[in-house]
């Protein structure tokens, strides 16, 4: 169980010097084949991985569509009326979000904006586009482009009051790998019809 605690730990902290190293790479398609890269090597190699033991050996990288700059925005946060949801996560209890605002994404439409009531905060974007749940084609329950309590944070500008989403970097929460982990998955507000084609796939 302890060692299991610091692997835990030990990817964390990989991953927020990974995130780190994203937001310092000025050219977005080379950090984007850094991330890949680095995110690989984690699936393949590290104790606390999501792939599951029986699946490692035929294990080659994940499944992730070539950089598309025209997927990638700055946009300010807008406020919204109140909202909130709450999600059973089994091993953290119950997490509760409330809503920090809304994005608008070009052809895309509103998103909301969440905030993370727990112990640490952190702002969470899930995203679930028209692609989820068809073959070939993105995680059903939807994916993740921000969740800054896990390190995954793609840069701000608290001035301007904008966030940097790049749907390149949209990634599978870890249940879409191994069924002992429960995710929050996309809410109302966060599902689009739209399909997204760039970021990591089924």
């Amino acid at each position: 169980m302890a060692n299991d605690i610091l692997n835990v730990i030990d990817w964390r902290n990989r991953t927020f010097a990974l995130y780190a190293e994203v937001r310092a790479i000025a050219d977005p398609a080379e950090a984007h084949a850094h991330w890949r890269s680095v995110r690989d090597d984690m699936f393949a190699h590290h104790p606390a991985t999501a792939i599951l033991p029986e699946q490692r050996a035929a294990f080659t990288g994940l499944r992730v569509s070539p950089y598309d700059p025209s997927w990638r925005f700055e946009v300010p946060i807008r406020d919204a009326a109140p909202a909130s949801f709450e999600y059973e996560t089994g091993t953290d209890g119950l997490v509760r979000f409330d809503r920090a605002g809304t994005v608008d994404i070009p052809d895309l439409g509103t998103l909301d904006v969440w905030r993370h009531e727990g112990y640490g905060g952190g702002v969470f974007l899930p995203i679930k586009d028209g692609l989820a749940g068809k073959p070939g084609g993105t995680y059903g329950g939807g994916r993740y482009l921000l969740d800054t309590i896990k390190g995954s944070d793609l840069g701000n500008d608290p001035e301007a009051g904008t966030l940097v989403l790049d749907f390149n970097f949209a990634y599978n929460p870890s249940c879409a790998y191994d069924p002992a982990w429960a995710c929050p998955l996309a809410p109302a507000g966060d599902r689009v019809a739209a399909e997204i084609p760039v970021g990591e796939r089924a």
